[in-house]
């Protein structure tokens, strides 16, 4: 057993408890959720040097051995995932000193953002379906006061929905683990391998695994998606990033994770339906980003098109397609918080986020603007950026399935997504200047460093690819022999 694979659950919720305590001293607030961050970016980094080399690491909660008490594994996937969460959530809350303001630090804001770290760390290591529930409860418990922390008019309402919509999908996750339980006596997902495997993937426990894949599409934003964009576009820009990044990453993860280790006996039903979610979510929200003229709703709708994307490979079930998905799910998590940061930025200037009032930017901001320019590049795919390669992994995968219309879609639907960006580039910085320095109706004072550090990670993804690959690799490697894990977490190999 290996203690440090529950640090990063541990780290940040004692980190909130210490925060609220002291709820005046904002000084102490930063710096604690600084600390604790990078805290949390060593502990991922020494998990993937020893997964690396030692294989999954576990951890029984308790003493109690698996499959009867809590399970906590860290395996490549899951640190990869991890380490990615540390770095952007490190990012998103230094944007957050210069962009948050007083009133939400004041309103336990800081607390909140490590209580959501702390929640999606969990769902990430956990090994237990009843412990996965309770960690998206403690992300989304959190989540449900960052989206109102304000309490604007607009804030309020879609908060509502995004609540219900959430409470919903929560009521079907607990009836769906009900219904496992009680066709296989067990809800540590290691043993549940196992027992599907034994019990065979019969008509009755293919339809447990299609709820559980709708409760989690709905997490996850995969085509039933109408909550997203208005909920996302509600909160100021260091929380929507947050959001973008992890949140319906979390969801994804999971169906990843259920897809390849418990419900893989019957690919033609399950992965084939998951194929025509990815194609339905990419074009609906392709659809979406190049219909609208607003650069709230056109992100979020990216957002959409990239949980598509990621769980195209999952479709595909071939190597290269789980290895495009791993490392795709790296990039949109970097990306995504990038270009929602970046779009804080630039509304914090204009003071719009109708991008058709204001042109000629780029004068006076060169460097936001030519961040924005790579950070599109990136999300469409363009070589060498960090969207390629998992582009290009993807769609091999879904050829080698013989799924070719649902390659062609992510390739369509690429295309769209440049033009929707380019759409935002071309109009507020190319042009005669509209907005001089002293019309600007905000500053990125404090801003462009979190900014430029996402945008030199993006790029690193890119031209650094080779350095990634291999632990990408071993992580789709490890997901599509779910042998390794069972051994790993039940002990079986020893």
């Amino acid at each position: 057993m290996n203690n440090l694979v529950i640090l990063p659950v541990i780290i940040p919720v004692i980190a909130g408890l210490v925060m609220v305590i002291f709820r005046k001293n904002i000084f102490l607030h930063r710096f604690a959720g600084v600390l604790a961050l990078l805290a949390l970016l060593l502990v991922s980094i020494l998990l993937l040097i020893q997964i690396d080399t030692g294989g999954i690491q576990t951890l029984q909660a308790g003493g109690w051995k698996a499959p009867y008490g809590i399970s906590f594994a860290a395996d490549m996937f899951a640190v990869l995932l991890l380490l990615s969460t540390s770095v952007v959530a490190l990012f998103c809350l230094l944007y957050a000193f210069h962009s948050i303001g007083r009133e939400r630090e004041e309103h336990y804001f800081y607390p909140l953002f490590l209580f959501l770290i702390a929640g999606v760390n969990g769902s990430f290591l956990t090994g237990d379906l009843f412990h996965l529930f309770v960690c998206f409860e403690v992300m989304l418990i959190a989540s449900y006061v960052l989206i109102s922390l304000g309490g604007t008019k607009v804030q309020l309402r879609e908060s509502l929905k995004y609540i219900l919509v959430n409470v919903v999908s929560s009521s079907l996750f607990l009836v769906a683990v009900a219904y496992l339980y009680a066709l296989t006596g067990t809800l540590n997902m290691a043993h549940l391998s196992v027992v599907v495997a034994e019990l065979g993937q019969d008509g009755l426990m293919t339809t447990v695994a299609l709820l559980f894949l709708l409760v989690f599409s709905i997490k996850a934003a995969l085509f039933l998606f109408f909550w997203l964009p208005e909920s996302y576009s509600a909160p100021p820009a260091a929380i929507a990033a947050i959001f973008a990044a992890l949140l319906t990453k979390v969801g994804i993860y999971t169906i990843i994770r259920m897809f390849t280790l418990i419900f893989y006996h019957e690919p033609q039903i399950t992965h084939q339906f998951i194929g025509v979610l990815a194609a339905v979510t990419m074009v609906f929200g392709a659809i979406g980003a190049v219909a609208y003229s607003d650069i709230k709703r056109i992100l979020t709708y990216n957002v959409i098109v990239g949980a598509g994307f990621v769980i195209a490979g999952l479709a595909s079930f071939t190597t290269d397609g789980i290895t495009g998905s791993v490392f795709y799910l790296i990039h949109d998590i970097m990306t995504k918080a990038l270009v929602f940061l970046l779009g804080g930025a630039i509304i914090q200037l204009i003071g719009t986020s109708k991008f058709n009032q204001v042109s000629g930017l780029i004068r006076n901001h060169p460097s936001l603007g030519w961040m924005f320019f790579i950070c599109a590049l990136a999300l469409a795919g363009i070589p060498p950026l960090s969207g390629f390669l998992g582009k290009i992994f993807v769609t091999k995968g879904t050829f080698q399935a013989e799924y070719y219309w649902l390659g062609a879609v992510g390739l369509a639907t690429s295309l769209m997504v440049l033009y929707s960006l380019m759409k935002v580039f071309m109009n507020i910085f190319w042009g005669e200047t509209t907005l001089s320095k002293g019309m600007e109706k905000g500053t990125t004072k404090g801003l462009m460093f979190p900014i430029g550090g996402l945008t030199a990670i993006s790029v690193f993804l890119g031209l650094g690819a080779e350095v990634i690959l291999p632990y990408v690799r071993l992580a789709a490697e490890t997901l599509l022999v779910p042998s390794q894990y069972i051994e790993a977490v039940l002990g079986l190999g020893g």
